[in-house]
């Protein structure tokens, strides 16, 4: 069922779930198994994320450098084929314009057509590493907004409305923009290109997240924006999030992990508590659905689906 309809079909808000593929060496049962743990809360939907292809040098016997494709993940196509294999759940494969052509992409929208897929998540995708600003593939898209207009004109070619697709929103502003008008400026030529929905980065203050959505609206974005989450479990994430994904964390919030120093159940706790508390609030200000980032972890999820759903 595409995302577009469960928003629209549905009388209450419900959580979706954002997983990591697995690293090479974990078998098909194990990654059912690490998902499992989930499927009571009845989850609408699985996003499964995708890795822009990496590449590095290796010295030859000669001296010289030779360059290698490096792939240290199942993919994502693979992922979301396992789980629709085992569980009745839709799936939300990524697609990144970065290390792929307009003609590559295609392809892999023939091969989502083929397995039943009705659903993508269509983002820029991040830089590589050593690179200071994110370069397109030549022949590629430079912009989410490139692609999700790809997408459809892909649609128009084969004669069918195949995909629902989402985007991704920025309530503190993508690092890249100049301020965040500019920022959600470049949202709505998304939505503009055919995007049905936006699911935001984490946050950590709902405040944040309320004025976003605000000024989408008063942009003329009226899509549904769901709110994304994710729960901090460490101490070291004060440090690590904000350098990261450029996001701010509540004083009140450093200052409670602060205190839980290297004692990891508290600052476990401490995270948790604090995810529940925006999430309960989040459903109390009338939020469509609430997607958590579980970065391969079941547990905190899956204390914070029960204390909400």
């Amino acid at each position: 069922m595409k995302i577009s309809e469960i928003l629209a079909s549905s009388t209450k808000p419900f959580p979706s779930l954002e997983i990591v593929p697995p690293l090479k060496g974990m078998t098909r049962r194990e990654l059912l198994e690490s998902v499992r743990p989930f499927m009571e809360f009845s989850p609408k939907y699985i996003n499964v994320t995708c890795h822009r292809d990496e590449f590095e040098f290796r010295q030859e016997k000669d001296g010289s450098y030779s360059r290698h494709l490096v792939r240290n993940r199942v993919s994502e196509v693979a992922v979301c084929g396992a789980i629709m294999a085992e569980y009745e759940i839709d799936v939300v494969p990524h697609i990144i314009c970065g290390g792929a052509t307009r003609e590559e992409i295609e392809s892999e929208l023939y091969d989502l057509r083929f397995m039943g897929i009705e659903n993508i998540m269509a983002l820029r995708g991040d830089s590589m590493s050593g690179e200071k600003r994110f370069t397109p593939e030549r022949g590629g898209y430079s912009y989410a907004s490139e692609l999700v207009s790809g997408i459809r004109e892909f649609e128009g070619k084969i004669g069918e409305n195949v995909f629902s697709i989402g985007v991704g929103g920025y309530p503190e502003k993508h690092f890249e923009a100049a301020n965040i008008e500019t920022d959600i400026a470049n949202l709505k030529r998304k939505v503009d290109a055919g995007a049905d929905y936006i699911i935001t980065q984490m946050f950590f203050d709902n405040k944040v997240f309320y004025d976003f959505r605000d000024r989408c609206r008063e942009a003329g974005i009226t899509v549904p924006v769901i709110p994304g989450l994710k729960p901090v479990s460490t101490s070291r994430q004060i440090a690590l999030l904000p350098q990261s994904f450029s996001i701010d964390i509540p004083l009140e919030l450093t200052e409670a992990l602060g205190e839980a120093g290297t004692d990891r159940e508290a600052a476990y706790r401490t995270g948790t508590q604090w995810c529940i508390r925006q999430c309960k609030d989040l459903l109390k200000h009338g939020v469509p659905a609430i997607h958590f980032y579980t970065m391969g972890k079941s547990r905190n999820i899956v204390e914070i689906l029960k204390e909400c759903f």
